[in-house]
C-alpha cells in the first residue's frame, strides 16, 4: 500500500511541476492515463491511488481526469491500449502492478512521463537504465530479484519535500 502512496506523490509531483513556474490556472485540468492488466483484481490499489490523489488535492472529474484502460487479463491488448492513451494527449501514464503494462507504456511514448508500480526488475526488463539513475521517461517502484523492495532513485527525487 505504501508503494501506491509513493507513486501518487510522484505522479502528483510530475503533474504539478509544469504549473509551478506559471500563473495559477484555475481551468487547468490534469489528465492521467491509468493502464492496467486487470482493473478488477487491482481495485484496492486503484482506490489507494485515488485516495492519494485526493490527499494531494486532486478530485477525479473536478480537477483531474483519469482515462482508464484495462486489458482485462489479456496482455496482448496492452500495446494498443497504451498507444490509445498516448494519443489522448494525457499528462502522465501510471501503470498498475506488473511489468507488461509498464513495457507497453514505455513503447507507446518516449516523451510522456511513466510511473510504474510493482514491476519485477526494471533494469533487466529494459524499463530503466539503472535503479540509481533511471534516465528516460519511466520511473517507479519495483520488487528487485533479491526480494527486497526498492525504488528507482528518480522516483524519490521527483516528490516535493514536505
Amino acid at each position: 500500500m505504501r508503494l501506491i502512496g509513493l507513486a501518487v506523490v510522484l505522479a502528483g509531483s510530475i503533474l504539478l511541476a509544469p504549473l509551478a513556474g506559471e500563473a495559477q490556472q484555475a481551468t487547468k485540468i490534469a489528465r492521467i492515463g491509468y493502464l492496467a492488466s486487470d482493473l478488477t483484481t487491482g481495485a484496492r490499489n486503484q482506490e489507494a491511488f485515488l485516495q492519494g490523489l485526493r490527499d494531494l488535492g486532486y478530485i477525479e472529474r473536478q480537477n483531474v481526469l483519469i482515462e482508464y484502460r484495462d486489458a482485462e487479463t489479456k496482455p496482448e491488448r496492452l500495446p494498443a491500449l497504451a498507444a490509445e492513451l498516448a494519443a489522448l494527449k494525457i499528462d502522465i501514464i501510471v501503470t498498475g502492478r506488473g511489468t507488461a503494462a509498464a513495457l507497453a507504456a514505455k513503447k507507446a511514448s518516449t516523451t510522456l512521463p511513466i510511473v510504474f508500480i510493482g514491476v519485477g526488475d526494471p533494469v533487466s526488463d529494459g524499463l530503466v537504465a539503472s535503479l540509481a539513475r533511471p534516465g528516460g521517461n519511466a520511473t517507479g517502484f519495483s520488487l528487485v530479484p533479491q526480494g527486497g523492495r526498492r525504488r528507482c532513485a528518480g522516483a524519490g527525487g521527483a516528490a516535493p519535500n514536505r
